[in-house]
């Protein structure tokens, strides 16, 4: 009989935590007990675990002994504190946050890029990169270690199910509220969301960027394992409710056609191509990304301003893939150790 481990989602009544314990259960990982964590105020609620009820635990009274793995979604503030304690009292974490993503004995993770990289986790942390550069890699990955990328130049089109369960309903409201001809005004965003596109997500840093657009070039970076790779972003969030969209620019060391480029991605693990030239012969958030696993790509093409320039549409699903499956997949090769 396989070993079966104890398993812990902690924010378990979040959008990100609600989709991990689907996955898992999806998935039929390996679990002897679940335990679902959470603030005090939701303690005593049950959450769906496949079909099953698993009511939720304060995570402040928790004991975390015997956790053999905890996949943390609740925010900077709670890893920070929480996650070295289910570590030092044994547990694998995977950790969904940005806290410890830029530190050097912590192993930032996409499962198709670098799953080796798990092993080199001496604080017993694993960090979940950002939902953008989750999808990012899964897609340039192979490129990069075909024909090395020089520079990548990054507009993101991000749906506000990556603020938050807050913004969801706050796109609705607005929404509903505009088509009923009455005011919409913000309070998750600093400026009215629905109809609209906001430039901005993060905080705005000394050089201009944001902190969402940093994310990007310092994980790109890590998980490539390439200090050299020049990255430019933009980050800009839509009224759409499930799903980032990117629209990518790369130049790589090498030329490599678009033919090339395109038989590469469709053996790449975790990508799906939808690559046809005509009206409808591309992903978006609607018509393929939402619910689904795979990182999309489409529009692909030489750019004809760079002898060496590439150009891709990359579409996820910011939830699934870009939080909560890539977490279970580090769980599985977690698990597959044994």
């Amino acid at each position: 009989m396989s070993r079966q481990f104890k398993v812990a989602v902690v924010g378990a009544t979040g959008a990100v935590g609600e989709v991990m314990l689907t996955v898992l259960a999806e998935r039929k990982f390996p679990i002897s007990e679940i335990y679902a964590l959470a603030s005090a105020r939701s303690a005593g609620e049950y959450v769906k675990f496949g079909n099953d009820e698993v009511m939720v635990r304060d995570l402040a009274t928790f004991d975390p002994t015997g956790i053999d793995i905890a996949l943390f979604s609740a925010g900077g503030s709670i890893s920070k504190e929480y996650a070295p304690k289910f570590a030092a009292a044994g547990a694998v974490v995977i950790d969904n946050s940005s806290v410890f993503r830029g530190d050097a004995d912590v192993p930032l993770v996409v499962s198709e890029v670098n799953p080796d990289q798990i092993r080199n986790r001496p604080r017993g942390i694993i960090a979940n990169p950002n939902c953008s550069t989750m999808q990012l890699m899964v897609a340039l990955a192979p490129i990069h270690r075909k024909v090395g990328i020089e520079r990548i130049n990054i507009a993101t089109y991000q749906s506000v199910s990556g603020t938050g369960r807050r913004a969801l309903e706050e796109l609705g409201k607005q929404t509903a509220a505009l088509l009923n001809f009455q005011s919409a005004e913000p309070e998750v965003y600093p400026v009215q969301i629905a109809f609209n596109v906001i430039p901005h997500g993060g905080d705005f840093l000394d050089n201009g960027y944001t902190s969402e657009e940093m994310k990007l070039v310092w994980e790109t970076r890590k998980i490539l394992g390439d200090e050299s790779i020049q990255v430019n972003a933009t980050v800009v969030r839509v009224p759409v409710f499930y799903c980032h969209s990117e629209a990518v620019h790369i130049e790589t060391r090498e030329k490599i056609t678009a033919e090339e480029a395109r038989a590469l991605l469709e053996q790449a693990p975790g990508v799906e191509v939808v690559d046809e030239r005509k009206p409808g012969g591309y992903p978006t958030p609607v018509t393929h990304g939402s619910g689904r696993d795979p990182s999309f790509v489409g529009r692909i093409r030489e750019d004809i301003s760079h002898p060496r320039g590439l150009d891709l549409w990359v579409v996820s699903d910011n939830i699934r893939k870009g939080a909560a499956l890539n977490a279970v997949q580090i769980a599985e090769l977690v698990a597959a150790e044994g």
